[in-house]
């Protein structure tokens, strides 16, 4: 795949895989190698100028900022409330003993 057909960040590490299966033949050229290395060079600038400007969605930002990882969508309000030990739980509380409650 030459550079000039590579256009997203997947066709780029798709490239970079290619080079990098290249360069470890044994039958590449030292010439070669280098001529793979520069095209691998700006590859890795393209793909940080690709990374540079994309824009995530605030809430990709917050979740980012936050340490989760933002492609996993949360299951609305009742994540959060399970999080903090809130929201019903499916779990029935365990029975308390009787003696236990009069000793209290």
């Amino acid at each position: 795949m030459p550079e000039s057909t590579v256009h997203t960040f997947d066709d780029i590490t798709a490239r970079l895989d290619e080079i990098i299966a290249t360069v470890r033949s044994k039958d590449t050229s030292l010439e070669r190698s280098l001529d793979l290395f520069d095209e691998a060079i700006s590859l890795g600038s393209k793909a940080v100028d690709l990374v540079d400007s994309f824009d995530l969605s605030p809430r990709e930002a917050q979740a980012l900022e936050e340490g989760a990882d933002p492609a996993v969508e949360p299951a609305g309000d009742q994540a959060s409330a399970d999080q903090n030990g809130e929201g019903d739980s499916t779990e029935e509380p365990a029975p308390q003993d009787e003696a236990s409650e009069s000793k209290g």
